[in-house]
């Protein structure tokens, strides 16, 4: 079920052109819990929302289901009488592509404080298919209240239903394993209450067993898959936590689905998570974090939010592009602490990947300037291809500097993406110095007599790779598969250690934000 580059393109051109016969494109909570005037577009039909928890995920999500007719407001906004009185001016405004019509709707709560009774949602609500998976579907059959019509030693189902061809596939392929032998037993007529159970052929010699001994993660696979193909072709799915109760293997897995889902049956999926491995089929525009009432498009490592809600233990946060420009990060402040006259605190510096220039560029703005709280600065460090774009050039633009004039957006040297850049200035330098090749094998993990087969390898990558952002992946595969990682570090620390104007030009500029040991000891 993995999923190509070109069915994610394909998926984002069909947002563009509204091939959708239903399709929620952008919502902005006017005022909402803890949102004020924030905006959020759904680029992708999948979407994930990520945040620490109370930033107001599950308000996003509720808000999503809220225009539409399928969704009561009290399954995410309910009020008890008097005592909610917070509701009063809530509002979302929505642009909503349906049967071929762009169209915009409002939901707002009228709080009647003279009679309680009165205050209600007001929304123009639109017809369309909505499924909403809530966090009740991992708990275990043993702890469900109706377990009870179970449990009996005579039971014997009302009526059992094997899976589609659909469900089955679906679900071997998340679970990896077999999954034709499952069944849905009811315990009434109407079919209001099922049970799963696992009944082997004769054959097999193995005995059934019910969802009383299944694993969560397995039962909440089954529901959620069968739960979704049920659905009509062009509805709206939110579902709750997805990675709950799953192995990270088969939450990235299950997402997979859910975009292969959004291409055959035309649904729209907005999930929230805590988990990486549920971004990571993601393309950067269909990841959004919530934190401290504000809304932000891009993939973002979820550990990195406690570094943009201040949750953590730094004197300074330096917010990269990607991860290959948070490796060149690491490295490279490493080497200015060797080149300057003071020793910087590495420890109090946290390093963390945003997926995408702006996304670091307005982190660290937002930690600088609309932070009163702040216990840290923050700093960001992008691609040196940024340097001359509009709305990055600290020289031009007043909104990368502090109040005082000092700016907090810094690049990597050269002006091209960075792994081009370590790439071309190592094999210039190793035609001009001979202690580079040699440096470089060994930092490979390799013995320096096979520093031709290094050599090699790098003019192999110069003229057969076609992007540069894998080109350490294919030295690491051609000197026996040594992982991209290893690569990646060897070629990056060589290059800094052989290159202490381009290191120097990196982060002379932000030199003051950057932590000193012997201020932390006064």
């Amino acid at each position: 079920m993995a999923i190509s580059p070109s069915d994610i393109q394909k998926l984002q051109e069909r947002v563009r052109r509204r091939g959708f016969k239903h399709y929620l494109h952008e919502m902005d909570l006017q005022k909402l819990r803890s949102f004020t005037e924030a905006t959020i577009r759904f680029d992708f039909p999948v979407t994930a929302l990520v945040g620490p928890n109370g930033a107001g995920k599950t308000t996003v999500l509720g808000a999503a289901g809220l225009i539409y007719q399928a969704v009561q407001p009290r399954r995410f906004f309910a009020r008890s009488g008097a005592y909610d009185g917070s509701m009063s001016g809530w509002r979302v405004e929505y642009t909503v592509w349906s049967d071929g019509a762009m169209i915009s709707r409002v939901a707002s709560y009228t709080d009647r404080t003279e009679d309680v009774r009165r205050s209600k949602w007001n929304r123009k609500a639109m017809n369309r298919p909505v499924k909403v998976i809530g966090v009740t579907r991992t708990l275990p059959a043993s702890e469900r209240t109706e377990s009870y019509k179970f449990v009996k030693g005579d039971f014997v189902g009302k009526s059992e239903a094997s899976f589609t061809e659909e469900v089955t596939t679906a679900v071997e392929r998340i679970l990896g394993k077999k999954a034709s032998d499952y069944l849905e037993v009811t315990a009434d007529a109407d079919g209001k209450y099922s049970i799963l159970v696992q009944r082997p052929a004769e054959d097999e010699g193995r005995p059934s067993y019910s969802e009383f001994h299944f694993g969560a993660g397995e039962a909440s696979i089954i529901r959620i898959v069968g739960e979704i193909e049920a659905v009509d072709e062009g509805a709206l799915v939110l579902i709750e936590e997805v990675e709950n109760g799953l192995h990270p293997l088969a939450t990235q897995r299950l997402v997979e689905y859910l975009i292969e889902v959004a291409r055959r049956k035309g649904c729209q999926v907005i999930f929230t998570t805590h988990s990486n491995a549920a971004l990571k089929p993601l393309p950067g525009d269909a990841v959004w974090s919530a934190y401290r009432g504000k809304l932000t498009q891009g993939k973002l490592d979820v550990e990195s939010l406690r570094a943009l809600t201040g949750e953590i233990d730094a004197r300074l946060a330096v917010f990269a592009e990607d991860k290959f420009a948070s490796l060149v990060a690491e490295v490279t402040l490493r080497r200015y602490g060797d080149l300057i006259d003071e020793k910087l605190d590495l420890k109090s510096i946290e390093i963390h990947a945003l997926g995408g220039a702006a996304p670091a560029r307005d982190q660290a703005r937002h930690n600088n300037t609309n932070n009163p709280a702040r216990k840290y600065f923050a700093v960001a460090l992008l691609d040196g291809d940024k340097r001359s774009e509009d709305g990055y050039n600290p020289d031009n633009t007043d909104n990368l500097k502090m109040e005082d004039g000092r700016p907090f957006v810094t690049f990597v040297a050269g002006a091209t993406d960075p792994e081009a850049v370590v790439l071309d200035d190592i094999a210039t330098a190793i035609s001009d110095n001979g202690k580079v090749l040699p440096r470089l094998t060994l930092a490979l993990q390799m013995d320096t007599a096979h520093q031709a087969e290094v050599s090699e390898a790098i003019e192999s990558a110069i003229r057969t790779n076609r992007d540069r952002h894998t080109v350490f992946a294919d030295i690491g595969e051609s000197l026996d598969f040594l992982a991209e990682d290893v690569t990646a570090r060897a070629f990056v620390s060589t290059w800094a250690n052989f290159h202490d104007d381009e290191v120097r030009g990196m982060w002379d500029p932000v030199r003051s934000f950057l932590p000193l040991l012997s201020d932390a000891t006064h």
